[in-house]
């Protein structure tokens, strides 16, 4: 086990020690900052902030002015428009026939408005996942690692885990530096907020904390995959490029490709039709007669296959020619 551990700790070094990891963080933190400093502005100028005093007023002018645009559309604006305006009435008039204030925009709200940044991290860490196996057989340092009394299970294993650790650790920077830049822009209303929001077409109020676990949470689903098949494409054929560029592909064509063939039955099985788990929470499944338990047992068997097959070119390829 400690031969193991100190395997997991040089593969955290290897990979901390690039300038190219830095630089992923430098890349995160000045568009958390930047998103600070545009959100803060765009909220200060459009958005009114609610007191006791004054918000059901606030909100009934709202609605009143919201009436008011409806009515002055042209045609195609009000088809643009209509859902949004009608969805902002329902909401405003849910806080006040519940006799709830709105929640003024927070450091809260914000980390939950940077659940977008997770497509960021997962490709972050497809590249990070694509070269640590990869980048043994292009730099000659991968006899170097075998010749070691260490079996190559371990030696993969400790590589899969480093590359989850970096997606954790790019998480919770992410979570972090919201949070300390949403309080810095808009404060902290609470320890524990709430919000109202939409939720299978009503609105409810609901903790933003457990809506931020929850939207991570979900994305972290398709990181987990992603990465994986990247980390099996590095080892099967020790081209990191190749492993990027087919993982980024198929991560951002998976949801067009499942569309094409959504027609055939067998459709439901492509990996990219079940990774997203919120359609079962907060919308309805990309294909019919899906359920969450049939997603999450696909995705158990991709995630196995993947995993044998890794397991399989790493440990029996022949390296001595290399």
């Amino acid at each position: 086990m400690s031969n193991f551990f100190q395997l997991l700790v040089n593969e955290q070094i290897k990979t901390y020690i690039k300038k190219s990891t830095w630089a992923m963080y430098i890349i995160l933190a000045l568009i958390i900052i930047g998103i600070g400093f545009m959100t803060n502005f765009f909220e200060g100028t459009t958005t009114p902030k609610y007191d006791e005093d004054t918000w059901r007023q606030t909100l009934q002018d709202e609605n009143k002015q919201i009436k008011k645009d409806m009515q002055e559309m042209s045609k195609n604006e009000a088809e643009m428009m209509g859902d949004y305006n009608n969805s902002q009435l329902e909401k405003n008039n849910f806080y006040l026939e519940n006799d709830i204030m709105p929640a003024n925009y927070d450091a809260w709200q914000f980390v939950l408005d940077n659940k977008t940044l997770l497509s960021l991290i997962t490709l972050f860490t497809i590249i990070v996942a694509a070269g640590i196996i990869a980048n043994e057989f292009k730099w000659g340092t991968i006899k170097l690692l075998l010749i070691r009394p260490i079996s190559r299970t371990k030696i993969l294993l400790s590589k899969y885990i480093s590359v989850l650790l970096f997606a954790l650790w790019t998480l919770l920077f992410v979570l972090i530096l919201s949070f300390l830049v949403g309080a810095i822009f808009f404060g902290i209303n609470s320890f524990d907020p709430q919000i109202v929001t939409d939720q299978k077409g009503s609105f409810e109020q609901v903790s933003v904390i457990n809506q931020i676990f929850a939207a991570y949470g979900f994305q972290l689903v398709t990181l987990l995959m992603m990465a994986t098949f990247a980390f099996m494409i590095s080892a099967i054929f020790r081209q990191s490029s190749l492993a990027i560029g087919l993982a980024i592909f198929l991560m951002f064509a998976g949801t067009s490709i499942v569309g094409f063939f959504a027609d055939h039955e067998w459709a439901k099985y492509i990996l990219f039709a079940n990774t997203n788990l919120e359609q079962y929470v907060n919308g309805t499944p990309m294909i019919e007669g899906m359920t969450l338990g049939f997603s999450i047992g696909v995705l158990i068997v991709y995630f196995i296959i993947f995993s044998v097959i890794t397991w399989l070119f790493f440990t029996k390829r022949d390296v001595a020619g290399h």
